[in-house]
């Protein structure tokens, strides 16, 4: 993410005196309510979905996502490169490809 988009992230935050609101598990429950609204875009059809709605449930997740990152003290890049190793280790290319099996049953 820019760093741009960052500040403007936590300047949002912060000029709404929001931060004491913003507990790790709060914006982990915001988190998991914006990804259902999400869904909710496809609720009926996995074709026919507003794209202007869907970005913006989208970027509600993505928010909220940066705003726990940033009450953990987290990199982004760091959790999901540590995330991809492990997922490479689990799912090999040689198993898994074109598979949709969790890995336990690959």
């Amino acid at each position: 993410m820019k760093q741009s988009t960052v500040d403007r992230i936590r300047r949002f935050t912060e000029e709404r005196d929001w931060d004491k609101y913003h507990t790790p598990a709060n914006l982990a429950k915001s988190i998991s309510i914006e990804a259902n609204e999400l869904l909710e875009c496809f609720q009926w059809s996995d074709d026919n979905y507003d794209i202007a709605h869907v970005k913006e449930e989208l970027a509600d997740v993505i928010v909220y996502c940066r705003n726990l990152l940033d009450k953990l003290g987290l990199d982004e890049d760091e959790i999901v490169m540590e995330k991809m190793s492990k997922n490479e280790a689990k799912y090999p290319v040689e198993k898994a490809k074109g598979k949709t099996d969790k890995y336990d049953k690959l």
